[in-house]
């Protein structure tokens, strides 16, 4: 098969709904292939190759469509939107006029809403052997948002890792932040927790959260604090310090503030007991880091294994969190005529 040769979309199952789910799979030449669903343009699993030839499996998910559809709620693996993250008592004021948004987290809006585009069957425009391209358009008023937004999601695979593209556009003006929800385990999906990982994240500042996982303010210096990644740290030990903003979410869920600009380093995790290590690599202004903290052991994932509390640590490339209410965090505004871009990579390696 060459590069340009076209996939074949096998079936993934069906939703309560009736919708069908097809999944692609793309290969490299190393043996990296990455499994993509139609639905939410997810990352089913990535399995990525170690040093005799074999390949292991980093990515959460789920072994069908049922399990994607009875737990939406972990946004497991999908493209999260129209704006990731939250956006404060489910409204924001847009050129002087309030937009009221549908609320799914309390007051708030989480992830797009109670309908996001983690729920959504997106067009596949282009599938090759090592490529992806997924189309979504979401319409005026969905969930509350203004202006026909179209978001083109492109994955690639290369033999060190995966390079996924955003691009959006709108008829109106609109807020626009989407992001991967990806988890990642780098022991092997379904081996138990990230506590014994090596997290560095490339930030000085971070943003301390109140009520509803909100910003309280502006960003904070993490150092002396729990969330002083500069240098590598042990997840385990940071998520079990005794620190109110650990204790607030149980966990890590908090956006941090990337130094510089353009493509770059945001972040390096590291399994020491493997020698797996991926780094994260981002054009945008901040990341989510999140471990997992909900996860109930209720979920099966792929391997046949519940999903529990720290199961998998998702490092989400976004706008800072309730930047539609908060522009001096981020600006999330996008118009007519301009077009929204985001390029996150993830390189796969081993020591």
């Amino acid at each position: 098969m060459t590069r340009d040769t076209p996939t074949t979309p096998q079936t993934f199952g069906t939703l309560p709904d009736g919708r069908a789910v097809t999944a692609h799979t793309l290969t490299a030449p190393s043996g990296l292939s990455l499994c993509v669903l139609d639905l939410g343009a997810t990352v089913q699993s990535l399995h990525v190759p170690g040093p005799a030839g074999s390949t292991t499996n980093v990515a959460l998910g789920f072994p069908d469509a049922g399990g994607y559809a009875e737990h939406a709620d972990t946004f497991m693996g999908a493209v999260v939107g129209r704006y990731a993250n939250r956006i404060g008592g489910a409204r924001f004021r847009l050129d002087g006029e309030v937009v009221e948004l549908g609320a799914n987290e309390g007051g708030n809006t989480l992830h797009g809403g109670p309908d996001g585009f983690h729920r959504r069957t997106w067009q596949v425009l282009e599938a090759r052997a090592d490529a992806l391209v997924l189309e979504l358009v979401s319409p005026d008023g969905d969930q509350g948002f203004p202006g026909e937004l179209t978001l083109r999601a492109s994955y690639a695979v290369a033999d060190d890792g995966v390079v996924l593209d955003l691009e959006a556009r709108t008829d109106a003006p609109t807020v626009v932040g989407p992001a991967s929800h990806a988890y990642f385990n780098l022991a092997g999906e379904g081996s138990g927790t990230v506590d014994d990982h090596l997290l560095t994240v490339e930030a000085d500042r971070y943003l301390p959260v109140g009520p509803g996982s909100l910003p309280l303010g502006g960003p904070a210096e993490v150092a002396g604090t729990p969330f002083d990644f500069t240098a590598p740290a042990v997840l385990g030990d940071r998520v079990r310090a005794a620190h109110p903003q650990v204790a607030a979410v149980r966990g890590v869920d908090h956006s941090f503030h990337l130094r510089g600009a353009g493509l770059r380093r945001a972040a390096r995790v590291e399994d020491p007991a493997s020698g797996r290590w991926m780094e994260l690599h981002t054009d945008q202004p901040a990341l989510q880091v999140y471990t997992g903290n909900s996860l109930d052991a209720v979920a099966i994932g792929t391997g046949g294994r519940r999903y529990r509390q720290g199961d998998g640590i998702a490092l989400e490339p976004q706008r800072h969190p309730d930047s539609p209410n908060r522009p001096e965090l981020s600006d999330p505004v996008l118009r007519p005529g301009e077009l929204y871009r985001s390029r996150t990579q993830w390189r796969f390696g081993h020591r």
